[in-house]
């Protein structure tokens, strides 16, 4: 959650162009994801909340950046909407397909709480490449004005077309894709709501 409320305070950061804070900002951004997840995985802590908010933090953060890199000029315009554009649209498929699957009975309270899974996304390969191409030239880009590395670097052009290209056929293969969002079953369902912790009776 403190991942989420400091990601506007990183954007707030790159519109002030104070790059070299907003960069470190980000480092200790990643610091604290890797950490969070080496803990969830060395003391088995996790859980469908969680799994639903490390994305969101992530997802939040590569968000902000966007549009604060696009607002300064230092990411093209087209190349932002194109990310946010298929956010939007994976967003709003999301909320159609929950309400789809959610198990009955079906109302607003349901629909809302995490606790009560109804599908799994799994990630197609090209996503993968995406998510990788996404952080490189977020990374890459915000630290160029502090390395004295021009916008329109050979290299940041390369990396900024391959990330639109994936970005637009990662959309694209979740949209089509029969295998990217699996519908649980009933049994997969009831595994993975958590269960009532119960007291041992007192003798």
């Amino acid at each position: 959650m403190a991942r989420i409320m400091s990601s506007p305070y990183i954007g707030y950061l790159i519109v002030q162009g104070n790059y070299k804070w907003a960069l470190g900002g980000c480092v200790v951004f990643g610091l604290t994801d890797a950490l969070d997840g080496f803990i969830a995985r060395r003391y088995n802590m996790k859980s469908f909340v969680g799994s639903i908010l490390d994305p969101a933090a992530d997802k939040v953060l590569m968000t902000t950046l966007t549009l604060a890199l696009a607002y300064n000029g230092l990411l093209p315009t087209t190349l932002a909407a194109i990310i946010i554009g298929r956010d939007i649209s994976l967003s709003l498929a999301a909320v159609v397909i929950r309400w789809a699957t959610l198990p009955p009975p079906k109302s607003p309270k349901r629909y809302f709480d995490l606790s009560i899974p109804s599908v799994e996304v799994r990630p197609t390969l090209i996503s993968k490449w995406n998510t990788a191409l996404q952080l490189l030239l977020m990374a890459t880009t915000l630290a160029s004005p502090v390395f004295g590395v021009p916008a329109n670097h050979v290299y940041l052009l390369a990396l900024q077309w391959a990330t639109g290209a994936t970005t637009v056929a990662s959309g694209i293969g979740y949209l089509t894709s029969k295998d990217a969002v699996h519908r649980l079953t009933k049994a997969e369902v009831a595994k993975r709501i958590p269960k009532p912790h119960i007291l041992p009776k007192k003798k």
